[in-house]
């Protein structure tokens, strides 16, 4: 391609962006609002998804609650006792101090409120671990039917419901991002249209005269392009400032009490940018080149 060709499709590309001001400015503002949702979507995703696994491997596991009145050799006999239980993989003893210092930095800045307790109200615990999952139910009945057991609590049922609702949240984020890429494509189709339509009678004379299609195609091209690019930066900026501070607040008056944090914005920023870019840029490309084949014969 000549240099005289490039300069053409440049300046063709932005006099087009800059002759329909106002569609050009609601074409991009509608592709950055789309993508800060789209991003918004995948945030939830992923935090969902990295959510459900950690808590997955957290509860995934029998705790053993044992009375406050067993002496230790009685403690120590229930663990042998488990031990021999089939399906277990490990059995790990918890007494009620370490219990209570966890709980402690878990609550970080507010574990002062614990100190004002008289008594440790915290049971002695076994953390079983098992082979599978399938081991389970015949697990925690033979644990049950032993002496010296306050409470057996397993969560299966709670992993299980956030496995679910982590795979429907991603089904309908998915469907959700699809229908807002179909909702930017016609954007940019009608604004490329708009120019398209202003510029008819000159395309008609550039074909006449001769006009290769690349020659035609490419300020318009350029025009979907730029108006994608524009619009994946605002989105990026927006998403990434928007989404650390709410990761900050989040992390500090919620998650920090589970002892969950949301993933950070650094980690996914350079990845969103990419994202971004390439679907902002992709949604120009596409809009353009419906707009050119439903109005010219290119």
């Amino acid at each position: 391609m000549s240099i005289r060709i490039l300069k053409h499709t440049f300046r063709q590309g932005f006099q087009g962006i800059f002759r329909n001001r106002t569609m050009s400015i609601a074409s991009v503002g509608s592709i950055t609002a789309v993508l800060v949702i789209l991003g918004l979507v995948l945030m939830l995703i992923l935090n969902v998804n990295a959510l459900s696994l950690s808590t997955k491997e957290k509860f995934d596991e029998i705790y053993v609650y044992l009375d406050d009145n067993i002496s230790n050799d009685r403690i120590r006999e229930i663990g042998e006792e488990i031990n021999d239980i089939e399906g277990t993989m490990t059995t790990v003893f918890q007494s009620k101090e370490y219990a209570l210092e966890n709980m402690k930095e878990d609550f970080g800045d507010d574990a002062y409120l614990l100190d004002g307790l008289a008594n440790n109200p915290l049971p002695n615990t076994y953390v079983v671990q098992l082979k599978d999952v399938s081991y389970s139910k015949s697990v925690v009945n033979k644990i049950e039917k032993t002496d010296g057991i306050e409470e057996v609590r397993y969560y299966n049922d709670l992993v299980e419901k956030l496995v679910n609702m982590a795979e429907f949240i991603k089904t309908s984020g998915m469907v959700l991002i699809v229908i807002l890429l179909l909702v930017s494509v016609f954007i940019i189709q009608n604004t490329i249209k708009i120019t398209v339509a202003s510029r008819k009678r000159e395309i008609e004379l550039m074909q006449y005269i001769g006009a290769s299609n690349g020659f035609v195609r490419g300020p318009f091209l350029l025009e979907g392009i730029i108006l994608g690019l524009l619009g994946a930066i605002l989105s990026i900026i927006i998403v990434l400032n928007g989404y650390d501070y709410m990761v900050s607040l989040a992390n500090e008056k919620f998650f920090a009490m589970l002892s969950v944090n949301l993933i950070p914005a650094n980690l996914i920023s350079f990845d969103l940018l990419i994202i971004f870019i390439t679907i902002g840029v992709g949604i120009g490309i596409l809009g353009s080149i419906v707009s050119l084949k439903k109005f010219l014969s290119v």
